[in-house]
């Protein structure tokens, strides 16, 4: 009986089987099905996104593309794929938010109010206005994308009750983790984190019986600072009433749940499970799969972009679709 391949290996071929079909002769790069040439990098787009997807990375400051943009498996693509779209339709991106939130948002705010010359109501690599994390280099502005904390995708909205909400999000596709970080940087990660990660300064619970250097595994540490990025700008910023933080994930990807730390493995197997119980406030953490936050879109007219993403991404959608 022949062993099922991984998650990865599957998409992999599901990816190489799209390039070969839609992007010839582009795809092929360096031997590999699922690859362009990084000079291609827009075609592995939505072709309805790639010029939005341009004018809001090329403004200054730009954002960072990821090395490897140009791989049919990039989480920061595969992002922009599904998240991009919503930013030209702020009612449905309203709707969108009530479902993966359970809120009821009464409106979208623009994130960022004139980049490029326009307002947005999603972007991405958000790393806000101020180094709360302590990351900046001194005499160099941090850059969104590179070697800063940010949220892969970020949105700002106004709840029924009048209150002025982040929502940060964190994408992961195919990832999976196992080593600890390169030790050689965890000086580095104490002297920014150490007074920030836990209460009264930070969003671990003061109780919890947890050290720093425990977190230094992923998916923990990304998770961390996701969390602290939200936590210290609620904290900071008069104009955010409530900051938390989206994880998305591919329900197949079961290794991401893997509790890689060994200090932590007494809190439970699952990883987002342990992290959201360290947190003096677990309800500013969601883990949500892929497929449960994007069912909606199939009931959607407006969401246009939606056949598109089918053929793409195509093990990524729930096998029961919801109601309008």
């Amino acid at each position: 009986m022949m062993n099922k391949p991984s998650f990865d290996a599957e998409q992999r071929r599901i990816q190489g089987a799209w390039f070969t079909e839609n992007l010839a002769p582009n795809h092929g790069y360096a031997g590999a099905a699922y690859r362009i040439p990084p000079a291609c990098r827009e075609l592995n787009l939505a072709p309805s996104i790639r010029k939005a997807a341009d004018r809001l990375f090329s403004a200054k400051p730009a954002i960072q593309w990821h090395k490897h943009a140009n791989h049919g498996l990039s989480s920061q693509v595969c992002c922009l794929n599904f998240l991009l779209p919503f930013a030209a339709k702020p009612e449905l991106l309203r709707r969108w938010v009530e479902h993966v939130t359970a809120d009821q948002a009464s409106e979208m705010l623009p994130i960022e109010s004139d980049r490029a010359g326009q307002p947005w109501f999603v972007t991405f690599e958000w790393i806000g206005e101020t180094d709360h994390l302590n990351e900046g280099k001194q005499g160099a502005p941090r850059k969104r994308g590179a070697n800063a904390t940010a949220a892969d995708a970020a949105m700002l909205y106004r709840d029924v009750q009048g209150r002025n909400n982040l929502l940060l999000i964190e994408w992961k596709y195919t990832e999976r983790y196992g080593q600890p970080l390169n030790p050689r940087g965890n000086a580095t990660r104490r002297q920014r984190y150490e007074h920030i990660f836990r209460q009264p300064n930070g969003p671990i619970c003061a109780d919890a019986k947890v050290i720093l250097d425990e977190l230094f595994y992923e998916p923990f540490y990304q998770m961390l600072r996701q969390q602290m990025l939200a936590w210290h700008t609620e904290a900071g910023d008069p104009q955010i009433d409530r900051a938390r933080v989206l994880h998305l994930s591919p329900s197949g990807n079961r290794l991401l749940h893997r509790v890689t730390s060994p200090g932590l493995r007494r809190f439970g197997d699952d990883a987002f499970d342990v992290f959201k119980s360290l947190l003096a406030n677990p309800q500013d953490f969601i883990s949500m799969s892929i497929e449960d936050a994007f069912a909606p879109l199939t009931a959607w007219p407006e969401a246009d972009w939606y056949p598109w993403l089918r053929n793409r991404y195509p093990s990524l959608w729930a096998e029961t679709e919801v109601p309008a």
